[in-house]
């Protein structure tokens, strides 16, 4: 019988009637399930299937045995018993004021009390969710699971929209936190099962689970880091045919194909152990329109992130190879609101390396890395003329076939579009950003701050048969940025790499606002 695609699917029980493809995670949730009694969190970024995980627990624990017929956990010892679930998918919820959201959360319990025909006498918040899980245990004789989804939408709605929203932000982590804090009660403890919380961004535990001290957070654990998203055994043995499609479709080998795949989806790492996966989401959706797009890119934009990114005058470049240490996955809150977790738990970085606690960052993939650096560069460089600031698309093609003069004028006529008050008094540091963003953004293969034993390389930038390496002045002549880029011997690790090596200088007029010297050599 013919598979189909799960765009778009994220309710288990369609996967087995609707004949979609489920890419087995079972094994990973025995492990979770097998538990008597288990609280746990876990933190991925949006559209990796987190809503997915929660509709499959809600069938394992409803004893839903017919759903997972040729799946792992089907020949294991899983009881198949009924459980009371109760899901409290907070998108579902109104939050735009912290009176709003008591008042869903109020009225999400009334319903669920409903569907499963249990009066409640109860009215104030908490003293209902204790009376719904207590009750609920009573009804069917067995414990309460609850699963939580998007428990963090209240907050991250609310992000980089100003003084006023983050006050609406705090105030809703409060009630979350004392709504969460019901779960630890004696009375309700012994009533459940399991408890499950899933969400994009992971605060710390004081701000919203400071009574659930036995919370279980799986973000980070080496077990459970293919739990979401596919690794590449799973993308070969569950999308083989369809990958073969796009290939036939685009007219290229299978291979090709594969390879391309794991460049522009591939990349995410989420524990200390070297375990990568790809984006559930744009991998279906290149296997169904066949055309490599951004797509989790577009389904959402990261305004919050860049007005943080605003605000902190982060320097954008030092995101590629950041270097945090674990306890900053973990400490910060609406208070102290830190850029690098949030970059990394949202999706738009990902684990690079991991050594004795100390974790850097980069982008996970092409997707990911080229269209947020083309969004920074539309929000970040400010120019009048969107005829001219959209001509940036063209510099990885200039570079590639040696246009150096078309290259210099387009990045010029970029540069000198920026209003005088936006681009006055800039120092190095600001050229290097506008320049690393306008070239990242047209899709070239460009890394910064290459460390090398003798110094940090500026730009390096790759193609299929060549690598330019390029330092970047200010007010001073090509010839020193060349001279830099020899004595120190960035080219040195490049010359057994088959490639052609471009040493390129450059340096930037701040009066005239413009490139007004370059220098280029090659090295063979």
């Amino acid at each position: 019988m013919e598979k189909f695609l799960p765009v778009g699917i994220s309710e288990f029980e369609k996967f087995t009637k609707g004949n979609f493809i489920y890419v087995d995670k079972t094994q990973y949730i025995y492990e979770m399930v097998k538990i008597p009694q288990a609280f746990y969190f876990l933190s991925r970024p949006r559209r990796f299937g987190k809503t997915l995980l929660v509709s499959t627990l809600q069938m394992l624990f409803e004893g839903k045995k017919d759903l997972f017929d040729g799946l792992w956990i089907e020949k294991s010892d899983w009881k198949w018993e009924y459980h009371p679930v109760m899901i409290i998918d907070f998108s579902q919820i109104s939050l735009d004021t912290p009176e709003n959201l008591k008042l869903g959360i109020n009225n999400m319990l009334d319903k669920i009390a409903k569907n499963f025909s249990l009066p409640l006498e109860q009215q104030l918040l908490k003293e209902k969710f204790v009376e719904l899980i207590t009750n609920l245990g009573k009804k069917f004789d067995n414990n309460v699971v609850i699963l939580v989804d998007e428990y963090d939408k209240p907050i991250i709605e609310h992000l980089g929209k100003g003084d006023d929203h983050l006050e609406i932000a705090k105030a809703n982590r409060d009630i979350l936190k004392q709504f969460f804090g019901v779960l630890k009660g004696i009375d309700v403890s012994a009533a459940l099962r399991m408890v499950f919380i899933t969400g994009i961004s992971k605060f710390s535990r004081v701000s919203i689970f400071s009574d659930l001290n036995n919370l279980n957070d799986l973000t980070m654990q080496d077990s459970y880091s293919a739990l979401l998203g596919y690794t590449d055994e799973e993308l070969h043995q569950y999308f083989g045919g369809f990958v073969k499609s796009v290939a036939d479709t685009i007219g290229v080998d299978k291979s090709e194909i594969y390879e391309k795949i794991h460049k522009w989806y591939h990349g995410y790492r989420f524990s200390d152990i070297d375990i990568r996966v790809y984006n559930p989401f744009s991998v279906l959706n290149l296997l169904i329109n066949k055309k490599f797009k951004n797509y989790w890119f577009e389904t959402a934009t990261p305004s919050f992130l860049v007005n943080l990114i605003k605000e902190k005058k982060y320097p954008i470049p030092d995101m590629e190879k950041l270097e945090l240490s674990e306890l900053r996955f973990s400490s910060y809150d609406l208070d102290r609101l830190s850029l690098e977790p949030l970059l990394l738990q949202t999706g738009y970085l990902t684990i690079q390396d991991a050594r004795e606690n100390i974790y850097t960052l980069n982008y996970p993939n092409q997707e990911v890395k080229v269209s947020f650096l083309s969004y920074l560069y539309d929000q970040i460089v400010e120019t009048p003329s969107t005829a001219i600031k959209e001509q940036f698309t063209r510099l990885h093609e200039y570079l590639n076939q040696n246009e150096m003069n078309r290259f210099i004028d387009t990045v010029n006529n970029i540069l000198s579009s920026i209003p005088y008050q936006h681009i006055y008094d800039q120092d190095e540091h600001y050229y290097h950003t506008v320049f690393y963003l306008m070239l990242s953004a047209s899709g070239a293969q460009v890394h910064t701050e290459v460390l090398t034993s003798l110094g940090r390389i500026d730009l390096e930038v790759y193609f299929e048969n060549k690598i330019y390496i390029i330092e970047l002045k200010c007010n001073q002549p090509a010839d020193k940025a060349i001279e830099q880029i020899k004595q120190k011997k960035y080219f040195e690790k490049h010359t057994s790499s088959g490639k052609k090596i471009l040493l390129m200088g450059i340096n930037f007029d701040t009066e005239q606002r413009r490139i007004v010297d370059r220098k280029s050599e090659s090295i063979f």
